[in-house]
C-alpha cells in the first residue's frame, strides 16, 4: 500500500511540474535550451538574504522567522510561474507582489519578491502592447504607497518603480523578440515543406501523365502480340520489339521526370532564404542555379552552405543585396553567395566550421573572400567526380535480353 501511495504521488509531482506548452520552460524548451535555463534567474533573490546587512535590526529572529516562511512560498510561486501557461501566469505573478506587500511592514528583504512579481507579469498574456506597461505603473504606485505608509523613507524605495520598470520593459522586449525570431523560424520551416510538397506532388502528376500513357500503350501491344502469336509470328515479333522500344523509352523519360526531386531541397533553402532576407528589407538575386545535375549528397551540402550563409548575412552583414549562384561547369560545381554588407574580417564560428567540414568531406573547398566592391563572397568549390565517388552505388540495371 505504501509503495503504490508513493507511485502515485511521484507521478502527481511529475504532471505538476510538467511545463504547459506555451509556458516559459516550454518555450525555452522549444528554441533548444534545457527547462532549467528558467531557473538560473532565481540567484537574484540572494537580495533576500543582502538586504538585512543595510537595516538597523540586521539578521534578527524576526527576519529569520519570516524567511523561513516565505521564501519556500516564493519558490513555489516562481516555480509555479515559470510552469504554468501563459493565460495563468498572472496569478502568480501577483502572488508574488502580495507576498512582498503582506510582509513589508515588518520584511523589508521581500522586496526582492515585487521585484520578481512584476518581470514574471510581463510573460502573461496581453491583449494590446501598453497592457503591461500599466499593469507595472499600477502596481509600482500602489507598492509606494503601502511602504510610505507603513514609514519606508523615500530613499529605501524610490529605486523600486525605475528598476522594476526598466528590468521589466527589456525583460519583455527580449520576449517578444524571440517570439518573432521564432515564428520567422517556423515559416521558414513551413516554405521548405511547402516547396517540397509542391515539388512531389508536380512529379507525381509528370509520373501518372507519362505512365498511364506508357502502360496503357504496353498493355496494348501485350495483348495484340499473344493474339498474332500462333497466327502471325512475323507480325507478333514486331509488336513484341515495339514493346521493348516502348518500355525502354519509358524508362529513361521516368528517369527525367524524376531528376527533378534532387533540386527540390536547394529550392526549398533558396524560397526560405529569399523569406529569410525579405524580412529585413535584403533583396535575394538568382543568378543560376543548376541543382538538378548534382547528386543527392552534393546537393544537401549545398543547400546547408546556402542556409548558413543566408543566416550570417541576415545576422551580421548590414546588407541591401545578396546575389546566389549554383553552377556546374568543367565537372565543378561552384556555390557563390555573395552580399554587398559592411564586410570585414570574419571570425569563423561553429557554423562556417560546419560548412568547411561538410566540404571537405566531399572533396573540395570552402573559401571566404571579400567581394567587389564591398562586402563578403562565399565560395564553395567541389570536383563532381570526387562527390560522386562518395555517393552510394546505385544498384545495377538488368541487362536487356538479346533475341
Amino acid at each position: 500500500m505504501s509503495t503504490a501511495t508513493t507511485g502515485t504521488a511521484g507521478t502527481m509531482l511529475g504532471r505538476m511540474l510538467r511545463p504547459a506548452p506555451d509556458s516559459m520552460a516550454g518555450c525555452a524548451m522549444r528554441r533548444g535550451r534545457p527547462a532549467w535555463s528558467e531557473y538560473v534567474h532565481v540567484v537574484w533573490s540572494i537580495w533576500v538574504f543582502i538586504v538585512p546587512v543595510f537595516t538597523p535590526d540586521g539578521y534578527d529572529r524576526r527576519w529569520t522567522t519570516l524567511t523561513l516562511v516565505s521564501y519556500p512560498l516564493f519558490l513555489a510561486l516562481y516555480t509555479a510561474s515559470v510552469l504554468a501557461p501563459a493565460r495563468r501566469v498572472a496569478i502568480f505573478a501577483l502572488g508574488l507582489a502580495a507576498l512582498c506587500l503582506v510582509l513589508v511592514p515588518w520584511y523589508p528583504a521581500g522586496m526582492s519578491y515585487f521585484m520578481f512579481g512584476c518581470i514574471f507579469l510581463g510573460m502573461a498574456r496581453w491583449r494590446s502592447w501598453w497592457g503591461y506597461p500599466l499593469a507595472l505603473l499600477a502596481l509600482n504606485a500602489l507598492f509606494v504607497a503601502v511602504t510610505r505608509y507603513f514609514g519606508y523613507p523615500w530613499s529605501a524605495m524610490v529605486w523600486m518603480p525605475f528598476t522594476s520598470l526598466a528590468v521589466g520593459l527589456v525583460v519583455q522586449l527580449q520576449r517578444v523578440l524571440e517570439g518573432k525570431e521564432q515564428a520567422l523560424q517556423l515559416s521558414q520551416d513551413e516554405v521548405r515543406r511547402l516547396a517540397t510538397t509542391a515539388e512531389r506532388e508536380r512529379i507525381g502528376r509528370d509520373l501518372h501523365d507519362l505512365l498511364g500513357h506508357t502502360l496503357s500503350l504496353v498493355a496494348l501491344k501485350a495483348d495484340l502480340a499473344g493474339k498474332l502469336l500462333e497466327r502471325d509470328p512475323a507480325a507478333a515479333r514486331r509488336e513484341i520489339d515495339e514493346l521493348g522500344g516502348v518500355a525502354r523509352q519509358a524508362l529513361s523519360q521516368v528517369r527525367k521526370a524524376v531528376s527533378g526531386i534532387r533540386s527540390a531541397q536547394f529550392a526549398a533553402e533558396l524560397a526560405a532564404a529569399g523569406l529569410l532576407l525579405q524580412g529585413e528589407g535584403i533583396r535575394l538575386h538568382l543568378l543560376r542555379n543548376d541543382a538538378s545535375q548534382l547528386p543527392p549528397e552534393l546537393e544537401t551540402a549545398l543547400a546547408l552552405c546556402l542556409r548558413e550563409a543566408v543566416t550570417n548575412v541576415h545576422r551580421h552583414a548590414r546588407a541591401r543585396n545578396v546575389q546566389v549562384a549554383l553552377e556546374v561547369e568543367d565537372g565543378t560545381c561552384r556555390l557563390r553567395v555573395e552580399d554587398d554588407g559592411r564586410g570585414g574580417a570574419i571570425r569563423p564560428g561553429n557554423g562556417l566550421t560546419g560548412m568547411r567540414e561538410r566540404i571537405d568531406g566531399l572533396g573540395g573547398r570552402l573559401l571566404l573572400q571579400p567581394a567587389s566592391p564591398r562586402g563578403t563572397c562565399v565560395l564553395a568549390e567541389v570536383p563532381l567526380r570526387e562527390a560522386a565517388a562518395r555517393e552510394p552505388l546505385a544498384p545495377a540495371e538488368p541487362a536487356t535480353a538479346q533475341g
